[in-house]
Formats: structure tokens, sequence, C-alpha cells
């Protein structure tokens, strides 16, 4: 489901559509719960194909830290989506979070 809604906030905001999405994923959950199970890994084993810290992925899957552009360029590298998307899903995520904290007018 996670996915779902991470490609419906992408078509929104590649579509120049200004519908903000309520409460978007963050792009760990993606990871996390769609992409590595689809493909049969483990956030090691995709930590070690990147060449990229496994604490640093885990702490991208656990939704405790955000993807950084150098780690949307690696996951493109791997093969799992355009850096590009990586960077919207985490803008998504970071713009509704920072919009619930302040009272609406």
């Amino acid at each position: 489901m996670a996915t779902h809604l991470a490609y419906a906030a992408m078509r929104t905001i590649y579509a120049g559509v200004h519908m903000p999405m309520h409460n978007p994923p963050h792009p760990g959950e993606s990871l996390r719960e769609d992409i590595l199970p689809a493909l049969g890994l483990t956030a090691a084993s995709l930590a070690k194909r990147m060449g990229c810290p496994p604490r640093s992925l885990s702490a991208v899957m656990l939704c405790q830290a955000p993807v950084s552009n150098e780690l949307a360029a690696q996951l493109e590298l791997a093969g799992l989506g355009r850096a590009g998307h990586w960077i919207a899903q985490q803008a998504a995520y970071d713009l509704w979070q920072e919009q619930q904290k302040s009272p609406r007018k």
C-alpha cells in the first residue's frame, strides 16, 4: 500500500497539480515494506550491493533518517527507481510533516 500511495504522490508532484497528499509515507517505508520483499533482498544485502553503510540504510528504512541526495543516487544506480523519485517522495513527506506543526489559517 505504501508504494501505491508513493506513486500517487509522485504523479501529483510531476504533473504539477497542487493536490497535497494526506500523510505521505516516508520513502524508507516503501523500501522496507514493498521493494526489498519483492526483490527478495535484505537491508544488509542491499547496503552491500550499493556500497553504503548498513546502519545508514537501516535508519532510512526505519523512517529515522531522510533519503539524502547521495542515497537517492545510489538507489538509482542499484536499479531501484530514479533518484528524482526518491527525492520527491522525501520532499512530500517532509513538507507534510512540517505543515502539521503549523496551524492552518
